[in-house]
């Protein structure tokens, strides 16, 4: 039967939950790629298995931001908002501790969770999990630039139909048109075409691999031998890197844990669960850490504290230090400590002072996060750096998934700690483009209008970003959809959606006449991520290719 569909806020977006079962262990379900809680209970299959968990935990299911019954988000979720998603429905249910079980990409969040909050996580249980989607030389198993194109191509143009090859997920289900039809109508029901590509383009940044070695819960993977979308050697991998947990290998082919040979990875989920005794306290945890060296007179240091702390305080972290010249603050995320220091640079950058900031993530005790080796590692950053900048290492870099940031490669350091080589890169809010008007724009549109002076300008600084649409524009500025439809059209004759795309095309057409840029770059850079489409959209606006336009 059902549960009850409940919602519960995360910061201020609405997160649909359900809580069933009548075990003494709370166990939290992190789904893959996309769900819906409603539609979970029409697949017979799948309400087997979670029934069985029912009857040894209360078990929680719920729809991750941005798909099935949550709120639609007009951002990249970061990591750091997708753990405090899994936070806010724990609390919600009153669970001060869970057994974590993720599935696919939920696996790579749950064990990011676990590292971050082991004092929260009972066990980590994953199934089918990657630490990086896509491929390195360090992990040549993870799908190519062009795979993952391939998938985006779908997801643009066959969206929940038979085109998806949703088979290559369940092989054991493929002749089953009555599963294959749930499958493909769960997927629909879970995200629109739009946020399907923008949560697929997020997997493809997952790189967690620098942090599994932090993870202490104890840790079941969970994997079949012939998976197609998750290969076996990336089950191993994880396994050898977080100590003493248990690799599981199931003949079959399915990637969804509900078909194929169910019985037996609800047996090793039943036993770890019941015979596995965790840690009662962990003294250990992730951190991302804070590290920042100001230059200033004594007589406005008290005053520069404050302003530290009151920055500090808005992003939720913890100034656990001060003396003579630097100061040290602990965050749970690294986004929060990125944008906390970008906005401590904009408060400082016209006041009498040098600041520098150094940010790295590692494990550390919980009451007590100072330590040499972090100092000696600041200091090497900062002997790298010039005043008023913000070096991160690149194991920070990598779970910053979401963030509308701009990376360089700084440089490269010995952390005499670890015995690495660390990479280093400095991180900058994205700079503002600008991009002009066709002639027919520019004698259009009313010069003098307040309103749509601020549309345009809101438009041009999107143009790179391939995600901005309508609803981020009513976002920016202040408007409904249908308030900015009918202005719109009063004044251009043009939708929002027309007007957008207008000014992309415009700028693209400007960039092959006067740059040696290709078509592929240009189409990236005024927000298409398909070529072939941008194409498409070129000659329907101008009647001429970008082709035959350049040449």
């Amino acid at each position: 039967m059902k549960p009850d569909t409940k919602y519960t806020k995360s910061g201020d977006v609405n997160i649909a939950y359900q809580v069933f079962g009548s075990g003494a262990i709370d166990l939290v379900y992190i789904p893959g790629w996309i769900s819906n809680i409603d539609l979970m209970w029409a697949c017979p299959e799948l309400v087997h298995f979670l029934e069985e968990l029912g009857k040894i935990a209360r078990v929680v299911l719920f729809d991750k931001r941005g798909t099935g019954l949550s709120d639609r988000v007009v951002d990249f979720p970061t990591l750091e908002e997708r753990m405090d998603d899994i936070r806010a429905v724990m609390d919600a249910v009153n669970s001060e501790k869970a057994v974590l079980f993720g599935h696919s990409e939920g696996g790579s969040v749950s064990a990011l969770f676990a590292a971050t909050y082991p004092n929260r996580t009972i066990l980590l249980i994953t199934f089918g999990i990657f630490a990086k989607r896509i491929y390195a030389s360090n992990y040549p198993w993870a799908p190519t630039h062009q795979e993952r194109q391939k998938v985006y191509d779908m997801i643009e143009n066959s969206w929940g139909s038979g085109d998806m090859n949703l088979e290559s997920l369940a092989p054991s289900k493929a002749n089953d048109a009555v599963f294959m039809r749930w499958l493909a109508n769960y997927f629909r029901s879970g995200a629109s075409p739009s946020a399907a590509l923008v949560i697929t383009k997020m997997n493809t940044q997952v790189d967690i691999i620098d942090i599994l070695s932090s993870i202490k819960v104890p840790t079941l993977i969970l994997q079949r031998t012939n998976d197609i979308d998750v290969k076996i050697e990336e089950g191993r991998f994880i396994a050898e890197r977080i100590e003493g947990s248990k690799l599981v290998e199931f003949e079959g082919s399915d990637h969804l844990f509900w078909t194929g040979n169910t019985e037996e990875v609800l047996e090793e989920m039943k036993a770890f669960i019941l015979n596995v005794k965790p840690k009662p306290v962990y003294e250990k945890q992730l951190f991302t850490i804070i590290v920042g060296r100001l230059l200033c007179s004594d007589t406005h240091k008290a005053k520069y504290q404050e302003l530290i702390n009151t920055h500090v305080k808005r992003y939720n972290g913890n100034v656990v230090q001060y003396n003579s010249e630097t100061f040290t603050v602990t965050f749970n995320g690294p986004s929060k400590a990125v944008y906390c220091s970008l906005d401590l640079m904009d408060t400082m950058c016209d006041l009498p002072a040098e600041l520098n900031i150094a940010i790295h993530i590692k494990e550390c005790f919980t009451n007590h996060c100072i330590s040499k080796s972090t100092e000696k590692l600041a200091a090497s950053i900062f002997k790298q750096s010039k005043p008023n900048q913000i070096v991160l290492t690149q194991t920070v870099k990598n779970l910053l998934i979401g963030v509308n940031l701009n990376f360089s490669s700084h440089n490269t350091i010995f952390d005499t700690s670890s015995g690495e080589s660390l990479l280093l890169f400095r991180v900058n809010k994205k700079a503002k483009q600008s991009a002009q008007l066709n002639n027919l724009e520019h004698h259009t549109l009313p010069q003098n209008d307040v309103f749509l002076e601020n549309v345009l300008q809101t438009i041009n600084s999107n143009l790179s970003n391939e995600y901005f649409g309508v609803e981020m524009l009513c976002k920016e500025v202040g408007l409904s959809e249908r308030q900015l439809q009918r202005k719109l059209k009063e004044m251009t004759q043009k939708s929002p959606n027309q007007l957008i795309s207008s000014i992309r095309l415009n700028l693209a057409k400007e960039l092959i006449q006067s740059t040696q840029d290709t078509i592929s770059e240009i189409a990236f850079k005024t927000g298409f991520s398909n070529p072939s489409y941008f194409s498409k959209c070129f000659k329907k606006e101008f009647d001429i290719s970008p082709s035959d336009l350049k040449n």
